[in-house]
């Protein structure tokens, strides 16, 4: 049984439903946690979900993950110097990254051995908007985007300390706006999500040297749309295979075939979603997709075909008011 925890900004909760084995939802508890609560992050130990308030006060919560039921309870909190778009942990759960969007800024927190964060060490300057901050598959690397800056930059991570120290930046096109980004699970490429253009970029990962190149450039835009672009998630199943984008503006999901030996994209189509999606989640088994509305309050469960990667829905449930992160424990 999978357990699964949705953040929702609006009424400041994290909704916490259980998955059975056959991939449908139930709701089990939320705990009240107040404010705008937005970005989250499960530490690699499994025993604790993190959460950025992105209202004053600003801070991250520690939640402890039961080891039963999966409920969650809160360890405190420390607070941010800022509103952080983007949370994430290095690979040993020593150090939590931030990056906040309206204070152009990125910070390292340590994380103490009964999973608490402790207070800022680190601040580090960026251009306009840094949007999303992740370590590289080998946890010598952390890559972090400024969308205003239009850059992906990548600073070498002393795993030791958690300071971060810059070692390249990899410039976007003009108006791109550069947001979330994943690796593919062979540490081969980066897959960037442009919010400002609809665009999705493929990057190539050279870990010797921290650098990045890229290699295509597909569009995530249904047929016929019309307005602003406004991309906002992407990830990939757990093969490989299959990638999927969302986009707020027409409530849609691109869907992405990836080729394992290359790492480029062919397109299979769009599929309607919740209003507003700003946030989805693939479960680890790579069997079901979940998606939040923002603006609908609710979240649907698709089942992802595993040849075609085509998405069919199979649920769809309410939750708290403007739920927008998703996070998935096996």
């Amino acid at each position: 049984m999978a357990h699964v925890y949705v953040s929702n900004a609006d009424s400041g909760e994290v909704s916490v439903l259980q998955m059975n084995a056959q991939g449908l939802l139930q709701q089990q508890s939320a705990l009240p946690v107040g404010g705008n609560l937005m970005p989250m992050a499960i530490g690699p130990s499994r025993k604790m979900l993190y959460a950025a308030r992105r209202s004053d006060p600003m801070a991250v919560v520690s939640l402890a993950i039961d080891q039963v039921t999966r409920d969650l309870h809160s360890m405190g909190e420390v607070s941010l110097p800022a509103s952080m778009a983007y949370i994430s942990t290095d690979l040993t759960g020593r150090f939590l990254f931030a990056a906040s969007y309206p204070s152009q800024q990125l910070t390292v927190s340590p994380i103490a051995a009964d999973g608490t964060v402790g207070a800022v060490q680190q601040v580090v300057p960026t251009g306009p908007n840094a949007h999303a901050i992740m370590p590289s598959p080998c946890n010598q690397y952390v890559l972090a985007t400024s969308l205003g800056g239009g850059e992906v930059m990548v600073f070498g991570f002393n795993a030791e300390t958690g300071h971060l120290s810059p070692v390249s930046a990899w410039q976007a096109r003009a108006g791109a706006g550069p947001r979330h980004f994943r690796f593919d699970p062979t540490g081969r490429w980066v897959y960037l999500l442009n919010e400002l253009d609809g665009t999705l970029d493929v990057l190539s990962w050279n870990p010797a040297q921290g650098s990045l190149a890229c290699l295509q450039t597909v569009d995530i835009l249904p047929p016929g749309f019309s307005g602003k672009p406004w991309a906002a998630d992407l990830h990939l199943t757990p093969d490989g295979r299959h990638l999927y984008t969302s986009e707020r503006t027409s409530s849609t999901l691109a869907h992405f075939d990836v080729d394992l030996a290359s790492g480029l994209l062919s397109a299979q189509g769009h599929t309607p979603v919740e209003a507003q999606p700003r946030g989805f989640a693939i479960d680890p088994t790579g069997h079901y997709l979940l998606v939040v509305g923002q603006m609908s309050h609710h979240l649907s469960n698709f089942k992802i075909v595993h040849d075609t990667g085509q998405l069919h829905l199979q649920q769809r449930l309410p939750l708290g008011q403007g739920p927008n992160w998703v996070e998935i424990l096996a």
